[in-house]
């Protein structure tokens, strides 16, 4: 099965690499460069998933996921925070603004679509309990 996946990512390196690695996985990939086009794409796509920067101008990936969660057709996509927000307790930080995985940056490529796969594969899992 072919997933949507949004990218919501300021970075132009980042959104090729995350692409790149996703898309020769068989992914479909998605992307938004700042916050509110992200927070758009999303509401109009319906993604499967959702890759969210954190550290993105204008209105950081805290404030962009408690957006998306406020939208109910999203409720029960996965938001998995991709960053470089790496000290105690961001994590928590990003679980509580409403993501449901977390990534640090940099990605390894090797792993990186695994890691995705997986939080993928919860979510169906979790619709179809």
């Amino acid at each position: 099965m072919t997933h949507t996946i949004l990218l919501i990512e300021d970075n132009e390196q980042n959104r090729y690499l995350a692409t790149f690695l996703l898309e020769k996985h068989g992914h479909r990939v998605l992307s938004a460069a700042d916050g509110p086009a992200g927070i758009e794409q999303a509401g109009r796509l319906l993604p499967h998933l959702i890759l969210l920067d954190i550290q993105l101008p204008g209105m950081d990936g805290y404030a962009v996921a408690r957006s998306l969660r406020e939208n109910p057709a999203l409720k029960d996509t996965p938001i998995v925070a991709v960053t470089s927000y790496a000290m105690t307790g961001d994590r928590e930080k990003t679980i509580a603004a409403g993501c449901n995985g977390y990534i640090e940056k940099p990605i390894r490529p090797e792993t990186f679509a695994e890691e995705i796969s997986r939080y993928l594969k919860n979510s169906e899992e979790g619709k179809s309990a």
